[in-house]
């Protein structure tokens, strides 16, 4: 299943075993998506205080998966045109960098996790 990712910019052996890693030790977590981002740690978390409304990162998760997720984040920051417009359109606006790769992580989760989806559901307990 990894090869199926290694083609994705930044992805490489290693972060895409630690992400398999994850998402195999724990298979009834994965509902969806969403699921696996907060696993990982990437999912945002509200952080509101009276009129101010923010999200922050998640601190729990599978440390290990957000940094992978991170390693794959920096290196399309540095080899990825789209994520260099991101990145430039995101800090123009003003967004501290914190938040801004908060947002490319979770994309991440939600790429890798299309990759190890059908993965997911072949191993669902049949109604046999």
């Amino acid at each position: 299943m990894p090869h199926l990712c290694l083609h994705r910019v930044g992805v490489g052996p290693d972060s895409a075993a630690v992400l398999l890693i994850a998402a195999g030790d724990n298979p009834d977590r994965l509902v969806d998506e969403a699921s696996f981002a907060a696993l990982c740690g990437v999912s945002p978390v509200e952080q509101s205080s009276g009129k101010t409304q923010r999200r922050c990162l998640n601190r729990g998760g599978n440390r290990q998966a957000n940094a992978a997720l991170y390693r794959i984040v920096q290196t399309r920051i540095r080899r990825d045109e789209r994520t260099q417009k991101y990145l430039e359109r995101r800090t123009a606006e003003g967004m501290p960098k914190r938040e801004i790769i908060r947002c490319p992580k979770r994309y991440g989760a939600r790429e890798f996790y299309r990759h190890i989806q059908p993965r997911a559901a072949n191993q669902a307990p049949s109604a046999a």
